[in-house]
């Protein structure tokens, strides 16, 4: 008897006809500077054809994490796409860069076509909104490695910046203004926590809840909020002098990265309401306030320092592109030993 690639658990006819089936959403982000199309070994693009006068690449990879466990028992697929993108493209955007090309890797035990389609179509389509290419990427069925039903991405994001507009935070100072931009929810940290909280609480994804207006499922796959775009605006009207990009850690953790020696980020915890599903999980998994702000986002997906004239036109801007935002604190002088981040 003859074994097959197939008998091992591996149907190349199966990676054909995902391939097939993600082509068109793949060539829908082609952008100026792409060179080629899928199918070769190596994505190309074209740097020279930008006009920056002293290009800066800037990289970023990231995955979803375990909100893709939420995902796979909620059988939908066309969001997780989205987080992964969102996760790359706005630590990048941190620095001031603007995405230029994207690749996916994608691993499961056994490909699903049709289903795992979704997941490129999500990326494709968050690529496109953000004027990023996607050039490439690579699935594998792994067989024994991974659970039936169960998979895992992860991306890679390159940006580009004029080195003379690169956005570090060496320029932030006393009396700089702090916004909040709003998140669309966890985005994608602390899922483990999450589910821990459905599991002990005996939460059903399936039910609505008081409070929150689709079911618990629906609210916890709430695709990562795209700010890639927001922060290319802003850079052309604004003296950005800091971003940060709230993920695992929280305000402790991430606002201190864009903060030189000698200053101290100054947050009013009553400038923005935290939504009711941080609030909803905060009862069922009796989570104390510092643990609900270090892990979660907690309403505030990016953090954007600059100058205090300028941040009343500035939540203005982002009120026009669609971001709900506030002014949430200032930069103060930081004491010897003192923490970088208090919260009043």
């Amino acid at each position: 008897m003859k074994t097959t690639y197939k008998d091992a658990g591996v149907d190349i006819d199966a990676g054909g006809r995902f391939v097939e089936l993600i082509k068109d959403h793949v060539k829908a982000t082609h952008r100026h500077g792409v060179m080629g199309d899928i199918g070769g070994f190596g994505g190309f693009f074209a740097l020279d054809e930008l006009g920056v006068e002293q290009p800066v690449l800037v990289a970023g990879t990231d995955g979803v994490g375990t909100k893709l466990r939420i995902a796979i028992e909620m059988g939908r697929f066309d969001t997780v796409g989205v987080d992964l993108v969102a996760m790359c493209v706005n630590d990048i955007a941190c620095s001031g860069a603007q995405p230029l090309f994207f690749l996916d890797y994608f691993a499961t035990a056994k490909l699903k076509p049709t289903e795992h389609a979704e997941v490129v179509k999500g990326i494709a389509g968050a690529c496109g909104k953000c004027g990023c290419a996607l050039i490439g990427g690579e699935t594998a069925e792994m067989p024994d490695m991974y659970a039936d039903g169960d998979f895992d991405i992860a991306g890679f994001a390159v940006g580009i910046v004029d080195r003379r507009r690169i956005i570090d935070g060496s320029s932030v100072g006393v009396g700089n203004a702090i916004i909040g931009v709003a998140s669309t929810g966890f985005h994608s940290n602390g899922y483990s926590l999450v589910r821990k909280v459905v599991s002990d609480a005996k939460l059903n994804l399936g039910e609505r809840y008081d409070g929150i207006e689709t079911t618990l499922g629906e609210a916890l796959l709430e695709p990562t909020a795209l700010y890639s775009p927001l922060v290319a605006k802003l850079t052309k009207d604004f003296d950005l002098h800091g971003i940060a990009h709230i993920t695992g850690g929280g305000f402790w953790e991430n606002i201190p990265r864009i903060l030189p020696a000698g200053v101290a980020a100054q947050i009013s915890r009553t400038s923005w309401t935290v939504p009711e599903i941080f609030r909803f999980l905060q009862r069922k998994g009796s989570i104390e306030e510092h643990e609900l702000f270090r892990v979660f986002n907690c309403g505030i997906g990016m953090v954007i320092v600059l100058p205090a004239d300028q941040a009343g036109r500035a939540m203005e801007a982002m009120d026009e592109a669609g971001f709900s935002a506030y002014e949430i604190g200032s930069i103060t002088k930081r004491e010897a030993g003192g923490p970088a981040v208090v919260m009043e």
